[in-house]
Parts: structure tokens; sequence; C-alpha cells
């Protein structure tokens, strides 16, 4: 007797398999690919044994390497994470500068450099003279 609606539940479970495969494969080589501490014929003997032995290569790769991939991903996260922090510090910082009328962010970097101005006339490292030059220029932007 034919059962076809658990012959569909039987495929998409394959299906289903399948697809983790997939992600679990891909997610296995970006890891040696990511790892910095792997040298470039760890990673060809790693590679070669997950395409070629698909099912014994994930799974070997898991049993002897799968502790340290939670590891590296959250190193290699906050690296990038980092880099872009530092991004947007770095653009962040030159956009007060650059001179945008109007914004908050502006009126504020312009207050922090007339203070600076001030800080530096007041302990003599800048002239009066210079100190007005670079206020005029300053207000003038």
């Amino acid at each position: 007797m034919s059962h076809p609606l658990l012959n569909a539940f039987w495929m998409i479970f394959w299906f289903f398999v399948w697809v983790m495969w997939l992600m679990l494969l891909f997610r296995i080589i970006a890891d040696i690919f990511g790892d910095k501490k792997l040298n470039g014929w760890g990673k060809v003997g790693w590679t070669l044994l997950v395409c070629l032995l698909p099912f014994i290569g994930i799974f070997i790769y898991l049993v002897a390497r799968g502790d340290g991939m939670a590891e590296r991903a959250r190193a290699h996260s906050d690296r990038d994470k980092k880099e872009f922090d530092d991004y947007i510090r770095q653009t962040a910082g030159t956009a007060g500068s650059a001179g945008t009328a109007g914004t908050a962010d502006n009126q504020s970097g312009t207050v922090d450099q007339l203070a600076k101005l001030a800080d530096l006339k007041a302990s003599g490292a800048i002239s009066d003279a210079e100190f007005e030059q670079a206020k005029r220029k300053l207000l003038a932007v």
C-alpha cells in the first residue's frame, strides 16, 4: 500500500538534512580558510579531506578542531567590530573638522576647539595675535 503523504514527509526530511549538511560544509570551509594559525598545507589537507570524503571528513574535522570553531568565529567577529568602531571614530572625528555648518556636532566641535585654543593661549604656547587669528579662522568656518 502506497502512502504519498509519508513519502512527502520523508522527502522533506532528507532535503532538510541535505541543506543542513551543506551549511555545515560551508561553515567548516570558512573556518579552515579563516584560521590564521593553520598553515597553507594544513588548509589544503583539510579542504581535500572535507571535499573528497565529505561525511567522514566533516566528522573528523568536528572532532579534531570543533572546539576552536566558536572561539575563532568570536575572535573574527571582535576584530571586525573593532575595525568598524575605529572607522566610525575616524570618520566622525574628521567630519567635525570638515565644517558641516548647522549641526550640533559641528558646534560642539567648534566649542571644543575654542577651549583648546584658550588653553594654549593661557599656557603661553601661542601669542594673543595667533589666538585671535585662529579664533577668526575657526569661527569663519
